[in-house]
């Protein structure tokens, strides 16, 4: 296969079980993206949405990530940019390179997970409201669930 110098997109429900270079495959329902390595080794890169990994902007007509795409568990080691559809190549990380921004992308998803989740409830109560004792219930067995050690 040869180099990839741009993307088409497509939304799709699920991911192909084969699917074709030069694709970046977006399922909103999984808040994920798919695409084949644009170096052209054929391995697939998933990219996942979220605040500590990858954002997606689509403006109607293409897309843009951020930050880039660096495959370093790949044999290729591959580096590059999304956008506007276009693939923009940048050079390759060492090691200690690829340690440090792992490390800060962990320390980015902990602060995150570790944040407390803040519900504020109307400081008015109609009088259909049902009173609960505190820290029971659906949403504090959530909480707890969600954040347990």
């Amino acid at each position: 296969m040869s180099r990839i110098d741009r993307l088409q997109h497509r939304f799709v429900n699920s991911f192909p079980d084969n699917p074709e270079s030069g694709v970046l495959y977006i399922a909103l329902d999984f808040v994920t993206m798919s695409h084949l390595c644009c170096c052209g080794c054929g391995q697939e890169v998933i990219t996942p949405l979220s605040p500590n990994d990858w954002k997606m902007i689509f403006d109607g007509q293409s897309i843009t990530l951020h930050p880039s795409i660096g495959n370093w568990s790949l044999p290729c080691r591959s580096h590059y940019f999304i956008q506007n559809g276009k693939v923009q190549w940048a050079s390759d990380w060492s090691d200690e390179q690829i340690r440090n921004g792992r490390e800060k992308d962990l320390i980015a998803k902990r602060k995150i997970v570790n944040t407390p989740l803040k519900v504020e409830l109307p400081s008015t109560q109609s009088h259909n409201t049902i009173t609960q004792k505190k820290g029971t219930g659906l949403w504090a067995s959530l909480i707890k669930w969600l954040f347990r050690e």
